[in-house]
């Protein structure tokens, strides 16, 4: 069973935010656990989560006028670009390409979660935007 879960520094106070940040680790987590024939099924529900995750992020990002929305979003679109391709290369049969993502998303994610959705998060809630879930298929669990 994978230790991967959201960390409790990570947890960031809003809740809409952190219910998907843990579902974002529980699919990851599910995706660590996973034999070489179940590696595609995993990562497709981790990467259709992480789109509308990341979609989701925009929406509040506009709504809330958040000023360095360019580069928030400029690291999801790089973050999908490798997600894509792992995909593409697990489908290829390319099981420890899986295996080096499951290592390093985790990295990034605590990364980007202390510094840009920490100041989503702080933004947010000085501007008084309710931030709700929007869009579907954001948390299964």
């Amino acid at each position: 069973m994978s230790a991967l879960t959201l960390k409790s520094e990570h947890v960031l106070g809003l809740q809409a935010m952190d219910d998907i940040h843990h579902e974002f680790m529980r699919l990851l987590a599910a995706l660590d656990d996973a034999s070489d024939a179940g590696q595609l099924p995993a990562l497709d529900a981790l990467l259709a989560h992480t789109e509308a995750h990341f979609a989701q992020e925009d929406v509040w990002m506009e709504a809330c006028d958040f000023p360095p929305v360019h580069c928030h979003r400029g690291e999801h679109e790089r973050v999908l670009e490798v997600l894509r391709e792992v995909r593409r290369l697990a489908a290829a049969g390319d099981h420890g390409i899986v295996r080096t993502l499951v290592r390093e998303l985790p990295l990034w994610f605590e990364h980007h979660a202390s510094t840009m959705d920490t100041m989503l998060a702080e933004h947010i809630a000085a501007t008084g935007y309710v931030a709700e879930t929007t869009l579907d298929g954001l948390v299964t669990a």
